[in-house]
């Protein structure tokens, strides 16, 4: 098992579009991850006010 938690992900777009390069790849994976990651945090964070109020 490898530590980089995007290969598995950087993997199976490259499947998809193998004319993408490996490093743009896991750029998108990266991206992709992070934006997700923040929009649950917005959400989390949304949801802990409305039940202080």
């Amino acid at each position: 098992m490898t530590d980089d938690p995007y290969d598995a992900w950087t993997r199976r777009l490259l499947s998809l579009s193998p004319d993408l390069s490996r490093d743009s790849a896991r750029q998108f994976v990266h991206d992709l991850y992070a934006h997700a990651q923040s929009d649950l945090d917005d959400q989390r964070a949304e949801a802990d006010f409305e039940r202080e109020e």
